[in-house]
C-alpha cells in the first residue's frame, strides 16, 4: 500500500510517525506531509493549499489526516470522485484516541485500515458505515479485498441496502455449501436479487451482482505480423463460445520468440491484461495432456503454444486450442476457491498491521 499522512501541529507530527511506523512496519510506503513551517524529521513541507497538495497524492492507496475532521473533509472533498476509485481516507485526533474512516470504507479499505490502526495503536476505530454497524456481510468490501471485479455497484449498493433486514441468496463456481456464511447471506440459486461468484457470465437470479475472480489465464500464439484486431476477435471467439468473462483474466502468455508482437502486446495492454512470455524449454515443461503440432514444433522448439502457455501458471485448461485467422487460443482457470474471515462485515481481521 501506497499511503501519505497530513500533520498540522507538534503533537500531530508525533501521532503521524507512530501511524507511519506502523505501516512502514508492514511493508507499506508513506510519505510524510506537513505545513511548510513544520517541515523536518522525515516531513516535507507543502508550499500551496492543502487541497492541492491532496490532489497531488490522491491516486495513492490512503491518506491519513492527523488532525480536525473538517481540516480533512475540506481537502480531499474537491476531488471526491467514485467509491470505486478514491483512495481510503482516514482521520485521527493528535493525541491517537481516535481512527475515523471518513472515505471508500469498503472498496478503498478505509474501514479495515481503520480497524487494524485502532488495534495498533490502542485508539478506538469510528466505524459507520451500516452493515459493519449492524454486524452485517459487506459484498464491496469482501470482494475489493480478493481482488474481484463488482459487476454492478447499483447492485452492491441495492444488496447492502436490502442484507440489513432480509438474508439475501448466494452461490458461486467453487464452494463447500457445507461452509458458514456470514450474517446475512443464504446458500441458494433462486430469488429475485442475488449474488454469483464466477468466471463466466452467470445470471442465475433475475437481479444477479456478478462478482469475478481474476482465475484466468489466456494462452496466445499467432503469426508474424497479426494485427490487435484479430487477436481480440479470437479471444472474444473463444470467451463467447465458452461463456466466459473477460473480466476473469488474470493474465495472458505466450512463447518468447513473439515477445516483439505489436499486435499480441497491443490487444493485452489495451484490457490491462499483464504478459508473460516462456521460453520453449519451459514450454515443454509444463505437465498436462496437450494438443500437438510437429509444424509447431520444428518452427519455435515446442508442439504446442497457446495451450501450454495457458497452463505454465499452474492451472487447468477450461479452452482447448482455438484457431481463427493466424491466432491460436487456449484458457486455463487457476484454482480458487471461497473463503470467509472472522469478520465479513469490515471490522478487524488478521492482516499485515
Amino acid at each position: 500500500m501506497n499511503a501519505a499522512v497530513f500533520a498540522f501541529t507538534e503533537r500531530g507530527k508525533a501521532t503521524a510517525r507512530r501511524i507511519g511506523a506502523l505501516l512502514e512496519e508492514a511493508g507499506d510506503a508513506v510519505l510524510y506531509r506537513a505545513p511548510e513551517k513544520l517541515a523536518g524529521d522525515g516531513f516535507e513541507g507543502y508550499h500551496g493549499t492543502l487541497p492541492d497538495e491532496v490532489g497531488a497524492l490522491f491516486h495513492r492507496d490512503a491518506l491519513i489526516f492527523v488532525g480536525a475532521c473538517g481540516i480533512a473533509v475540506r481537502a480531499v472533498a474537491p476531488h471526491v470522485a467514485s467509491k470505486l476509485s478514491d483512495p481510503a481516507v482516514l482521520c485521527a485526533d493528535e493525541r491517537g484516541r481516535f481512527v475515523i474512516s471518513l472515505l471508500s470504507g469498503h472498496i478503498g479499505g478505509a474501514n479495515r485500515l481503520a480497524n487494524r490502526l485502532g488495534a495498533a495503536l490502542g485508539a478506538i476505530p469510528v466505524v459507520t458505515t451500516a452493515t459493519d454497524v449492524n454486524g452485517r456481510f459487506s459484498v464491496d468490501a469482501w470482494a475489493a479485498e480478493r481482488g474481484m471485479r463488482i459487476g454492478s455497484m447499483a447492485l452492491a449498493k441495492r444488496v447492502s441496502a436490502e442484507i440489513l433486514t432480509r438474508e439475501i441468496p448466494f452461490c458461486a463456481d467453487r464452494a463447500d455449501p457445507g461452509i458458514a456464511l456470514p450474517d446475512g447471506l443464504v446458500w441458494g440459486e433462486k430469488g429475485e436479487l442475488g449474488i454469483c461468484v464466477s468466471v463466466r457470465n452467470r445470471k442465475p437470479f433475475r437481479d444477479t451482482l456478478l462478482l469475478t475472480p481474476r482465475a484466468l489465464c489466456v494462452g496466445l500464439g499467432c503469426r508474424r505480423g497479426t494485427p490487435q484486431a484479430a487477436v481480440e476477435a479470437a479471444i472474444r471467439a473463444v470467451f463467447d463460445r465458452c461463456d466466459l468473462s473477460l473480466e476473469a483474466v488474470a493474465e495472458a502468455a505466450s512463447i518468447d520468440v513473439k515477445a516483439d508482437e505489436p499486435g499480441l502486446i497491443a490487444c493485452c495492454e489495451a484490457h490491462g491484461w499483464p504478459l508473460r512470455f516462456y521460453s520453449a524449454q519451459e514450454l515443454a515443461k509444463v505437465e498436462g495432456d496437450f494438443s500437438k503440432s510437429e509444424f509447431v514444433q520444428n518452427t519455435v522448439g515446442v508442439d504446442n503454444v497457446c495451450e501450454r502457455a495457458a497452463a505454465a501458471s499452474g492451472g487447468t485448461l477450461i479452452a482447448r486450442k482455438t484457431a481463427l485467422n493466424g491466432v491460436t487460443v487456449a484458457v486455463a482457470e487457476r484454482k480458487w476457491g471461497i473463503e470467509f474471515g472472522e469478520d465479513t462485515s469490515g471490522g478487524h481481521r488478521p492482516g499485515r498491521l
